[in-house]
C-alpha cells in the first residue's frame, strides 16, 4: 500500500537546493526546482554518492562523486540510460512536501513527526 508522507516543509527547502531525508530506513533526495519538487532514490548507481548533496541544474541533478547526472522528474541517467534512479510522485500539502511511498501495513500509522526532516 502507498501513502504520502512528509519529508520537509516548502520553506525549509529553496528554489535551486536539494537535500536528504531519512524515512522509514530509507533515503531519499528531495529537490525544489524553480518552486515544483521533486523526490527521487538517493543513492547514485555509480558509486552510491548522495543525491540530495548534488547540484541542479537544466532539470537535472549532478552527483557530488562523478558528475553521473539524472532526469528529476523520470530519473532517467544521462549518460548511462539502463541505470536510473526511482523518482517518486511528490505533492504540496498545508506547506509539508509530501512523497507518495509503499509501505509495509504495520507502518502506516506513522506518526509525522516522527519523520527526520
Amino acid at each position: 500500500m502507498s501513502q504520502f508522507l512528509s519529508v520537509a516543509t516548502v520553506d525549509s527547502l529553496p528554489p535551486g537546493q536539494g537535500r536528504t531525508v531519512e524515512l522509514k530506513g530509507r533515503r531519499f533526495a528531495v529537490f525544489n526546482l524553480d518552486g515544483q519538487f521533486y523526490a527521487m532514490d538517493d543513492t547514485c548507481p555509480h558509486r552510491g554518492g548522495p543525491l540530495g548533496a548534488g547540484v541542479l541544474e537544466d532539470g537535472r541533478v549532478f552527483c557530488p562523486l562523478h558528475g553521473w547526472s539524472f532526469d528529476l522528474k523520470t530519473g532517467a541517467c544521462h549518460g548511462n540510460p539502463e541505470t536510473p534512479v526511482k523518482p517518486y510522485q511528490v505533492r504540496v500539502e498545508n506547506g509539508d512536501v509530501q512523497i507518495l511511498i509503499e509501505c509495509l501495513n504495520s507502518e502506516l500509522s506513522i506518526n509525522p513527526a516522527q519523520t527526520k526532516l
